[in-house]
């Protein structure tokens, strides 16, 4: 009996440590939680002020009304809300469409696109011949790839209109050539706006495509060969849904900025090609109507957060599908 009484203290006692010691991890545990963040609390207060404040500032700025010489006067206006999509007319007060404002924004919503697919189009074999050569070459080839990055934005516009404009490159070599007798009105049009946003953000669609073509497993589009499948098949049926990732990230990467572009429009756009950059500083400069550029900036914001959440769709399918 008295065994029986300490061999019951003895597991009392051992319960009763066992569950110390639980409650002592749990305790360590939560200490070790509360560190982390309280190490980066100073981190995530700089991250939130300067993302979030001057978002807030802008969408305050934008119901509110303009000042006479710039500025905003603190009363509650949905006016520029208003102004992004119609106009009122100043005689009768008649509302229409606000033509000027859609047409910019077609042409942002077009030129990005089309920068986009141009880029695909001549990234994806660019991605492709780099991950197919020896693994001892591939990274000269990204650092090839990488250097005009080295460069400053303006600078590679500037280069761009030296080999588009009537005196440039391109002119001069087919009028001696022959094929042209005078110079092709290249400059200050929709193509050498989408030309130098192809150029300038090329690298961003060919790094994400390496990115998955480097884990591309060669072996199966062999086994596409050996079941006699086409190169156009091989490519269709294997390569593209393997690399799709790649495919969305790069197209995100290329049409995010290209949406927002100001520089590439500027410069060889001569001020005539406006686009969605271009407009927003127009009405914060010239137009002094801080209320109607801050709600297009808002405006772009919307659109890039629907193209991010259409990505971001896309990748979480893609998961699950992988995962089922």
């Amino acid at each position: 009996m008295v065994a029986s009484d300490t061999s019951l203290r003895s597991d009392a006692a051992a319960l009763a440590a066992g569950a110390g010691g639980r409650d002592a991890l749990a305790a360590a545990e939560r200490r070790a939680i509360r560190t982390k963040w309280l190490l980066s609390l100073p981190a995530l207060i700089v991250l939130t002020v300067a993302a979030s404040g001057p978002l807030v500032i802008v969408l305050v700025y934008s119901f509110l009304k303009p000042g006479p010489y710039g500025g905003v006067i603190w009363e509650f206006s949905t006016d520029a809300w208003f102004s992004v999509v119609f106009r009122r007319d100043i005689f009768d007060d008649t509302i229409s469409l606000a033509d000027a404002h859609l047409s910019v924004l077609w042409r942002s919503v077009r030129l990005s696109f089309l920068t986009t697919l141009t880029a695909l189009i001549l990234g994806f074999p660019t991605a492709y011949f780099i991950a197919t050569r020896p693994a001892r070459y591939r990274a000269v080839w990204l650092f090839l790839i990488t250097i005009p990055f080295w460069t400053n934005l303006l600078i590679r516009t500037f280069a761009i209109m030296e080999v588009i404009r009537n005196e440039g490159a391109i002119n001069t070599l087919l009028i001696s050539l022959g094929l042209i007798q005078t110079p092709i009105q290249m400059l200050y049009t929709d193509f050498a706006i989408m030309l130098g946003m192809t150029y300038v953000y090329l690298p961003l669609m060919v790094l994400p495509l390496y990115a998955s073509m480097e884990k591309l497993d060669f072996r199966l589009v062999e086994a596409a060969y050996d079941l006699y499948a086409t190169r156009f098949q091989a490519l269709k049926r294997v390569i593209i849904p393997m690399v799709k990732p790649g495919i969305i990230a790069g197209s995100i990467l290329v049409f995010v900025p290209s949406l927002g572009a100001y520089v590439t429009p500027r410069v060889l756009g001569g001020g005539k090609n406006l686009m969605l950059g271009n407009l927003i500083e127009l009405q914060f400069g010239q137009g002094r109507n801080w209320p109607l550029g801050a709600a297009l900036s808002m405006t772009l914001l919307v659109i890039v957060m629907v193209a991010l959440l259409v990505y971001v769709r896309n990748v979480s399918r893609q998961g699950g599908g992988h995962h089922g």
